[in-house]
């Protein structure tokens, strides 16, 4: 029997997907058309490609929480530092870095996006400050206000948009790091990706406040629910929020109800919830939303979204391609990229 979980987003209507075009550009849902259609893409052959045990490791995909990087990116500005936990994938895609460098890093080689050594849960790239997916569950909370701390020191208006899940919100780490945050007034964007499940328990198994976007309100910390199946919806809540930690007015807590197709890694078989369940959020899905809303105005034909979905096709068959023919780090490289502090005092030379 499936446990019961939170509210969901309402379901969008014909009406309101059309009247979203109202502040969108024709480019602005194009872009999210193809950013969230190479994602999932990505993410459906790293599924194929674990079972047929292609690479190792932990595997957690993001399919049905594109809108929430699609709307995320497409609002921050250039400098803008992101982080995320192990659900790391679609976050770099969305930010613009390679595929093809990301499916090496699944693969272990060097050529990947932390030269092999991270694997699906450590993805890096400094040059899109994506500032690496994080396996601690909830450490990316302190972290991320560490980079927002950062940048207001150093004089910068970026902000730092900091990613968790529903289940992270439980370490205690959350609320020191929130104390802080809202203390030193840092640029920093809490975003709970709530898919409803940590791991296979329901919010309202963890929690006598299901509205976790209350979490903020003893820290009077601005807080505010966000339809996560919707691209313009995020990005609305994050022009927002990042605009406050601009002008030097502190954080901001964003609850974003989402939902997570796929099981919560590639082990999980998913017997907490229904398969109705699943298929009433499928209807929502973000994907087929904004190719709705392009089709009904009319802004690509049939030939275009082929063309969009060949494309899409070509650079997940290439990024298989890339990874299977790139090497595997030397043994060297076990020795570099660690950190060690050579001048402190009980450090000896070897």
């Amino acid at each position: 029997m499936a446990v019961k979980t939170v509210a969901k987003p309402s379901k969008t209507t014909k009406k309101s997907a059309l009247a979203a075009n109202s502040k969108f550009s024709k480019e602005t849902y194009i872009k999210w058309y193809k950013d969230m259609l190479l994602i999932r893409k990505f993410e459906e052959k790293t599924g194929q490609l674990y079972i047929q045990q292609k690479f190792g490791g932990f595997c957690h995909l993001y399919i049905g929480q594109e809108a929430i990087v699609a709307g995320t990116a497409s609002a921050c500005q250039a400098g803008d530092k992101h982080m995320t936990a192990y659900r790391d994938h679609a976050h770099p895609i969305a930010l613009g870095t390679d595929p093809r460098v990301l499916m090496a890093e699944l693969y272990g080689r060097s050529t990947g996006c932390s030269k092999g050594k991270g694997g699906s849960m450590h993805f890096f790239d400094k040059e899109r400050n994506f500032m690496g997916g994080h396996g601690i569950v909830g450490a990316q909370i302190a972290m991320g206000a560490g980079v927002a701390f950062a940048e207001k020191y150093n004089g910068t208006d970026n902000v730092a948009f900091v990613s968790m899940g529903d289940g992270a919100v439980r370490q205690g780490a959350l609320h020191e790091t929130f104390n802080m945050a809202m203390m030193w007034k840092l640029p920093v964007v809490f975003i709970i990706e709530n898919n409803n499940y940590a791991m296979g328990t329901s919010v309202e198994r963890t929690t006598n406040v299901t509205d976790l976007s209350k979490i903020g309100l003893s820290y009077e910390m601005p807080s505010r629910i966000v339809n996560g199946m919707r691209p313009e919806d995020v990005h609305d809540a994050i022009e927002e929020a990042a605009a406050r930690g601009r002008r030097g007015d502190g954080p901001t807590l964003l609850d974003i109800r989402t939902y997570r197709y796929k099981g919560h890694s590639m082990s999980d078989p998913q017997k907490y919830r229904s398969k109705d369940e699943v298929a009433e959020w499928m209807e929502q899905d973000p994907i087929e939303h904004c190719l709705k809303v392009i089709l009904d105005n009319k802004w690509m034909t049939e030939k275009e979204i082929e063309a969009t979905e060949e494309w899409v096709k070509k650079e997940v068959a290439e990024s298989v391609e890339f990874a299977e023919n790139s090497p595997y780090p030397e043994a060297h490289e076990l020795y570099e990229d660690v950190y060690m502090q050579t001048d402190y005092p009980y450090i000896k030379e070897y």
